[in-house]
């Protein structure tokens, strides 16, 4: 590995040796790097026992996470000390995919006694942090509650190696995958276009592609390839425009719901493999169907789809017509909220289905089933100088309210200088400067030209 592998452009490694605090994570704009973008800062102000390390991943083709505990293993297992310090948990756990065995071994020679590694299985989705945590602690996270709730905090690998890092959050690390010369996964400047990481992973295959960000089964389209990168960007996934999954992903709302109302014979194999139904929570997609051939749809219906995690196991797995639960499900969930369909039982109540163990769904197989056997399932990282003539970093790349700028155009700005906090009293995260360059404001975000 070459040593520069992690160290920032700005070099801003400077405070390892002060005591990390809650309010130096907010300085640094830390927030869930494995999509979720919640400001880490505000999920460290709670107490718990326990901290799990994340480090599952997996979304087919994506490696970033096993990639950096193998190169960065010192910043992140620093970071995790200090977040289990931050809440007060005498343990910690990291829970990677049990296939992984050097990284495994590493982990348990390098990390202290208070943390221990907990193999997972090849399967999706383990990342989910309800299975996660059942697997881990054999506790069921209430529905719509939170690992909290059964006195544990989950983060990313990425999100602990920054609170290790002590710096500005200015770079992603991504596995740019599918049809590129060469998948990795590359560290990047937070802003630079899509684009410029899939020339640098040697460009498509294929003249006429497509791309998803984030993973293939919970991925967003991409617009184009001038779209950023975010700092919850785990991923880039070439595909041909006439892959199957690039025409789920686009399929419009009335297609879904019209095919959706025709073809659904009500087998139930959306609901038996759903993840969330068999950790016993009140969720059961084929009902979701069911409110298709009715408007407005019946409560009793469309009751439990606020609980449904969206991985998109039934749509892109499960049915056998390829029809779309995961999306029926999401269209539903205003009208729930609308008629109080919350979870009104008791943390006991909840009981994992006694099949629960049987029905993961193993990675090999659901690579199958996507069609993505022809692609290289290897993501190794790599350094890569990137010189972006500008960066574009969106105001809201994180849950919460929009950031507020606080440069104005034509500003000098250099590698990891402040450009736009919270707005007062709103959940936000900081943003910080990942090149130097001249700024130029616009409605929605910072643009910097180099």
């Amino acid at each position: 590995m070459a040593p520069e592998i992690g160290v920032s452009q700005n070099g801003a490694a400077k405070s390892r040796s002060q005591q990390m605090t809650i309010e130096r994570v907010g300085e640094l704009g830390i927030v869930g790097a494995g999509g979720g973008g919640f400001p880490t800062a505000v999920k460290l102000g709670t107490r718990v026992p326990l901290v799990i390390a994340n480090a599952a991943e997996c979304e087919p083709l994506l490696h970033k996470d096993k990639e950096l505990l193998h190169h960065l293993s010192e910043p992140f297992l620093r970071g995790m000390i200090q977040a289990m310090e931050m809440v007060g948990a005498p343990q910690g756990v990291i829970g990677i995919k049990e296939k992984y065995h050097d990284i495994i071994d590493a982990m348990r020679q390098d990390a202290p006694k208070s943390i221990r590694v907990a193999p997972l299985p090849d399967s999706y989705p383990a990342g989910d942090e309800f299975i996660l945590v059942h697997i881990v602690t054999g506790r069921v996270i209430p529905p719509g509650g939170l690992p909290k709730d059964v006195d544990a905090m989950v983060a990313n690998v990425e999100t602990l190696m920054n609170i290790g890092l002590d710096q500005p959050v200015t770079e992603k690390y991504l596995t740019v995958a599918g049809a590129v010369r060469n998948p990795v996964t590359l560290r990047v400047p937070i802003g630079i276009s899509i684009g410029e990481v899939i020339e640098a992973a040697g460009g498509a295959t294929v003249d006429d592609f497509s791309v998803l960000l984030g993973g293939v089964m919970m991925a967003k389209p991409a617009a184009g390839l001038d779209v950023p990168v975010t700092k919850t960007t785990g991923g880039i996934v070439v595909l041909p425009s006439s892959h199957s999954l690039i025409q789920r992903h686009n399929a419009k709302w009335p297609v879904i719901a019209r095919v959706g109302r025709s073809a659904c014979d009500q087998c139930r194999f959306c609901t038996e493999f759903c993840p969330r139904y068999l950790l016993g929570h009140p969720i059961q997609p084929h009902r979701a169907m069911q409110s298709l051939g009715f408007s407005p749809s019946p409560a009793e219906i469309i009751a439990g789809t606020l609980y449904c995690c969206e991985c998109n196991l039934c749509s892109l797995y499960a049915c056998p017509e390829d029809l779309d639960p995961k999306n029926v499900c999401v269209e539903s969930k205003p009208a729930a909220r609308a008629n109080g369909l919350f979870f009104t039982g008791t943390p006991e109540s909840v009981t994992p289905h006694p099949m629960a163990d049987y029905r993961r769904v193993p990675m090999k197989r659901l690579i199958s089933r996507l069609g993505l056997t022809e692609y290289i399932n290897v993501g190794p990282l790599i350094e890569h100088k990137f010189a972006p003539k500008h960066v574009v970093l969106p105001l809201k790349q994180h849950a919460g309210a929009p950031a507020v700028a606080v440069v104005k155009t034509g500003q000098q700005v250099n590698p990891g200088d402040l450009l736009a906090v919270p707005e007062e009293g709103k959940l936000g995260a900081r943003i910080h400067a990942s090149i130097r360059g001249v700024v130029r404001l616009t409605p929605n975000s910072v643009v910097i030209d180099a």
